[in-house]
């Protein structure tokens, strides 16, 4: 007889947006380079609705590549658009790489519970690359959730990593997903796990949305969240495709 799970359940999302580009070719990063800087409203709402229709069904959803209001998305703040078109109350998002009024590149959350504190992080390395930090609940029964977007080259995400270690260390219930531009085995992610003591089930492929042959989006997880499930959604509204997971919190945590 399976034994009744308890704690409290929680769904949460990860997807790099691509700014609602929606690239599904490789040929058009080349071909359609021009929507990297020049609006395309009517193609970039399309697919923002289609994440919106699909973030309505978590409570916490961290973002990689939304535009924060540049020249590319028509100067709208794609969080704050799909929290309210996806009805999660509560958004943040960190600005991380601007060029000039052209692109406005973020981090970004959507959450059904109000967080507590939310702090904004450079990663070590090169700019453009940061960690949003949002804690919720009391300091000692809380939830501590860190959105990252780490480097392209292996030296900068083994310091990207150390780095967000250091962010985890002493709390118990921790969150961290997000865009890492590497697999679970790669030598980075595996020293990150073992000084983190986080963990996953993740062996799944997010990228290319078209055709997925490579993970490097993650949604990892302290040994006190049990995790229920874990899926890719097919939906082709970005290059990458996002990863959403199920799980159960201790009974003991406060989120608000």
């Amino acid at each position: 007889m399976n034994q009744e799970r308890s704690g409290i359940p929680l769904r949460i999302l990860t997807y790099n947006i691509q700014a609602g580009t929606g690239t599904t070719r490789y040929r058009k990063y080349v071909t359609e380079s021009w929507k990297q800087v020049l609006p395309n409203s009517s193609g970039r709402l399309n697919n923002l609705h289609a994440m919106a229709d699909l973030m309505r069904d978590y409570d916490l959803v961290g973002l990689q590549e939304a535009d924060g209001g540049s020249l590319r998305s028509g100067f709208l703040n794609q969080t704050e658009y799909l929290a309210r078109h996806a009805s999660l109350p509560y958004w943040s998002h960190q600005s991380n790489r601007r060029v000039g009024p052209l692109i406005q590149s973020c981090n970004g959350f959507l959450s059904k519970y109000r967080p507590r504190l939310v702090i904004d992080h450079k990663l070590p390395g090169m700019r453009g690359r940061g960690a949003l930090e949002v804690r919720f609940g009391p300091p000692d029964s809380g939830l501590h959730v860190i959105i990252v977007h780490l480097s392209l080259g292996r030296r900068g995400q083994s310091r990207q990593l150390d780095f967000v270690a250091e962010l985890v260390s002493g709390h118990r219930d921790v969150i961290v997903m997000g865009d890492m531009n590497c697999s679970m085995d790669s030598h980075a992610m595996a020293r990150f796990l073992g000084s983190s003591g986080l963990h996953s089930p993740d062996r799944d492929h997010s990228f290319p949305s078209w055709k997925p042959q490579r993970g490097i989006d993650h949604i990892l997880v302290s040994e006190s969240i049990e995790v229920s499930t874990l899926s890719v959604p097919e939906l082709e509204a970005s290059d990458h495709r996002p990863v959403a997971m199920e799980v159960l919190l201790p009974e003991n945590i406060r989120l608000d």
